[in-house]
């Protein structure tokens, strides 16, 4: 039987669904599969778009029938074998401290903690990326720690600034430009996660692993005001 099941979405995109959950072993046969498709290459794909627990395929109707493109990828998805996912690993600074820790006295009352057990406690291990979305380039990260699993504000603000990191659930998202946000605002990240020109468009990608490195005001300030805070510096972040 498939662990799998393969949705329309129109006439020129379907979903295929490898579960109800989230948890990385889900996320990771979306990612497989896309990766498989990037290298078998079947005709008619424009866009692949990976989420927790599905992988988008958006296609042209013109080049592939929709039968013989989910019989294709029917066949990849029931592959055994495991595919090779590239993943990369991020050092991402964040300011733990006020002014850009803007709820930091929420969730330390919450979670009944010192404001400066917040930020050892969102630091201390590596978050994965499930997936990019909401905002272009902006990263959902898990799995955190559940003494931080807040629930969503009960009131959205109309705006947080770029670089804002919010927390709810036991998921993290770092906001890449100003956006309204119903999330915890935990810290800010002083770099540019995307780029308007070259490539890669986005800096963090699905399946990458990120450790927020806690940093002071002053840091954060200096960061912001230099080539680091531009998104073509940022690659002097990465580990491996």
């Amino acid at each position: 039987m498939s662990n799998f099941r393969i949705l329309p979405a129109g006439d020129r995109a379907f979903v295929v669904e490898f579960g109800d959950v989230i948890s990385r072993a889900v996320n990771a046969k979306a990612l497989e599969l896309d990766a498989r498709l990037a290298t078998a290459a079947p005709p008619g794909i424009i866009e692949t778009v990976p989420t927790f627990r599905s992988l988008l395929i958006c296609f042209d109707p013109s080049i592939c029938s929709p039968e013989k493109l989910f019989a294709a990828v029917a066949r990849l998805a029931e592959a055994q074998n495991e595919t090779s996912v590239e993943t990369r690993r991020w050092r991402v600074p964040v300011c733990y401290q006020p002014p850009y820790a803007i709820d930091l006295e929420d969730i330390a009352r919450y979670a009944d903690v010192s404001t400066n057990d917040v930020a050892s406690i969102h630091a201390a291990l590596p978050q994965h990326i499930y997936m990019l979305g909401f905002l272009p380039g902006q990263p959902y990260l898990g799995d955190l720690n559940d003494i931080l699993a807040l629930p969503r504000r009960r009131s959205p603000r109309p705006k947080v600034a770029a670089g804002s990191v919010g927390i709810a659930g036991r998921m993290t998202c770092v906001f890449p430009r100003e956006t309204p946000c119903g999330l915890n605002v935990i810290g800010r990240c002083p770099l540019a996660l995307s780029q308007s020109q070259g490539r890669p468009r986005f800096l963090l990608s699905p399946g990458d692993q990120v450790i927020f490195e806690p940093i002071s005001v002053r840091e954060f300030d200096l960061l912001s005001q230099s080539p680091a805070g531009d998104a073509s510096a940022f690659e002097r972040y990465q580990i491996s």
